[in-house]
């Protein structure tokens, strides 16, 4: 199941969490080694916008929550059809 996950950090001087940012990108890397990371951008700023591949809505729930212990942050999540599928669908469409 693909998920976009765009944070929004809450609003603190960003040298007071340098530590913990940090930490997150440590954290990221086996799910980035892993495939349940697909891509992970920092924004312009603070924050992230991070492809999520993952088995089930716990899973990403589980890591949503890990994150959050790391970086505190607000969430924008968007469930995405890989492109394949997307196509699939659109050609089933155009023949009913």
């Amino acid at each position: 199941m693909l998920f976009l996950v765009i944070s929004e950090p809450r609003p603190e001087p960003p040298s007071s969490v340098t530590a913990a940012r940090q930490r997150y990108w440590h954290w990221i890397q086996p799910l980035i080694d892993r495939g349940e990371v697909r891509s992970v951008h920092a924004k312009v700023g603070r924050g992230a916008a991070v492809l999520f591949d993952v088995p089930s809505n716990e899973a990403l729930h589980a890591h949503l929550n890990a994150w959050a212990d790391i970086i505190p942050a607000r969430f924008d999540i968007h469930a995405l059809i890989d492109p394949a599928n997307a196509r699939r669908f659109l050609d089933q469409q155009a023949e009913a």
